[in-house]
C-alpha cells in the first residue's frame, strides 16, 4: 500500500470535518459522508468529496475512520456503510464509544473482513484543525503501517496500547483521560461561579495560585472563554461532554465503583444543555451553577 490513500470518513462534526480536511491536505483522497450533508459541504473546498451515503463514502477505501456520536451510531453508520467496504479495508474506530460498545464493533469487523483500529483521540476543534491530536490506538502491529499515514495526517503523536482493538486498550485510557478533563472543566465552572457569587474577584484567586502547584494552564483557558464570551464556537461541546461523562459512570459501574464526582459533572452538563448551552463548549457547564432565568 503507498502512502497515498483512499480513505471514508463518516462523521464531519468539529473532529471528523478537521480530520477529513487534515487528511486531504495530506494528499490522500478522501471522501466524506455526514448525517446532515450541508454540514460537510465546505470541505468541498479543501479538495473532500462529500458524498450523499456511507456506502458511497468507503467505496473502495484503504481506510474506513468513524467519528460519530458513541458507539451505536458508528454501529448503525457502518451497518448502511457495508454494501461498499472492501474486504481487508482497515478501520479506524475514532468514536468516543465507551466500553460497552467495543465488542460489538469488533465483531462487526470481523464479520465483514475489516482490520479494526480503536483509535479514539485526544484534544479539541483547535489542535484537531492544526493536524495537532493524541491518537490514541489499538491494533495489529502486521497492519500500522497501512493507518500511519492517517494517524500522522490527524496527529502529532501516536500511543499504542495493544495489539487487539477490540478489547478496547485505547477507549479505555480515553475514559480514564477524559473523566480528568470533566473533572477539571466542571472545577473551573464552579470555582468561578463561587468566587463571583462571594463577591471575589477571580482574577483574585488566579493571583493567589499563580506559579504554585494549584496553578492550572486548563483551569485559566477554560475560565477565560466563559469570562470573555468566547464559548462558541465549541472547542468541546457540553452535549459531547455530557455523553462522555455518562460513559465513564458507566465504566465504572461495569468495574465495580462509584464515580461521583463524573455522574455529578454528567448532571451539571445535562442541566447547561437543557438551559440552551448545549453546543456551546463544555465550559458552559458554569452556567448549571445558576437558575435557569438568573
Amino acid at each position: 500500500m503507498t502512502d497515498e490513500l483512499t480513505v471514508g470518513v463518516l462523521g464531519t462534526g468539529i473532529m471528523g470535518a478537521a480530520m477529513a480536511r487534515n487528511l486531504a491536505r495530506a494528499g490522500h483522497t478522501v471522501r466524506a459522508w455526514n448525517r446532515t450533508r450541508a454540514k460537510a459541504e465546505p470541505l468541498t473546498a479543501d479538495g473532500v468529496h462529500v458524498v450523499d451515503t456511507p456506502a458511497e463514502a468507503v467505496e473502495g477505501a484503504d481506510v474506513v475512520l468513524t467519528m460519530l456520536y458513541d458507539g451505536p451510531a458508528a454501529l448503525d453508520v457502518m451497518r448502511e456503510a457495508a454494501p461498499g467496504l472492501r474486504a481487508g479495508a482497515a478501520w479506524v474506530q475514532s468514536t468516543t464509544a465507551g466500553t460497552g460498545a467495543i465488542g460489538d464493533l469488533a465483531a462487526f469487523a470481523l464479520a465483514h473482513d475489516l482490520v479494526f483500529f480503536d483509535a479514539p483521540v485526544l484534544g479539541t476543534r483547535q489542535p484537531a484543525e492544526a493536524g495537532q491530536l493524541t491518537v490514541l490506538a489499538a491494533g495489529p502491529s502486521e497492519h500500522r503501517a497501512a493507518v500511519a499515514p492517517v494517524f500522522d495526517a490527524v496527529g502529532a503523536r501516536t500511543v499504542w496500547t495493544g495489539e487487539d482493538g477490540g478489547e478496547g486498550s485505547a477507549t479505555r485510557l480515553k475514559l480514564v483521560a477524559n473523566s480528568w478533563v470533566i473533572a477539571a472543566t466542571a472545577a473551573a465552572g464552579e470555582v468561578l461561579a463561587l468566587s463571583q457569587s462571594l463577591e471575589v474577584d477571580p482574577n483574585a484567586f488566579f493571583e493567589l495560585i499563580a506559579g504554585g502547584p494549584l496553578d492550572m494552564g486548563y483551569l485559566r483557558a477554560k475560565t477565560g472563554l466563559i469570562l470573555e464570551d468566547r464559548l462558541s464556537p465549541a472547542q468541546f461541546a457540553v452535549t459531547t461532554a455530557a455523553k462522555d461523562a455518562r460513559l465513564i459512570v458507566e465504566a465504572g459501574r461495569e468495574n465495580g465503583i462509584r464515580l461521583d464526582v463524573a455522574e455529578a459533572s454528567a448532571e451539571r452538563l445535562e442541566r447547561a444543555a437543557a438551559q440552551g448551552h448545549g453546543d456551546e463548549d463544555m465550559a458552559a457547564a458554569y452556567f448549571a451553577s445558576f437558575d435557569e432565568n438568573a
